[in-house]
């Protein structure tokens, strides 16, 4: 008597492949869900929107190159600065913070300054470069 031997198959084409991909997808969807932009938000004017502000709602503050503060061509350490917004912002409270960065001034004192304005609660916060002229 022989015995008759059936050779297996080590895999049979079934859905796995297609489940696995599925359940792949479902997976990256959800961690896409969980990445969280922890930046500062500013509300920014729209492009061709006009607004108009008095002259004493205007604070105008400059960064030089050695991440110094001035404002008014008097250099204020970063607690004098938010003393005097702390204290504009009670005065005015429409008030517009601007901020003139000069090319070599450290990140961090730009940074700084953001988060001061950001403590404080600035309405209407706004900063640029200096352009080569008033940086010499």
């Amino acid at each position: 008597m022989t015995i008759k031997r059936t050779k297996r198959k080590l895999f049979e084409p079934s859905s796995v492949l297609s489940d696995l991909a599925f359940l792949l997808i479902i997976y990256f969807i959800v961690i896409a869900g969980f990445n969280v932009n922890r930046g500062y938000l500013m509300n920014l004017p729209a492009k061709n929107s006009t607004r108009l502000m008095l002259k004493d709602d205007i604070l105008r503050y400059e960064l030089n190159d050695f991440g110094e503060i001035i404002q008014a061509g008097r250099k204020l350490s970063a607690q004098e600065a938010e003393t005097a917004i702390a204290a504009a912002i009670k005065a005015h409270p429409n008030l517009a913070v601007l901020l003139t960065v000069y090319p070599e001034a450290p990140w961090q004192s730009v940074v700084r300054f953001v988060e001061i304005a950001k403590k404080l609660s600035v309405n209407s916060f706004s900063f640029k470069m200096a352009e080569e002229a008033e940086s010499e």
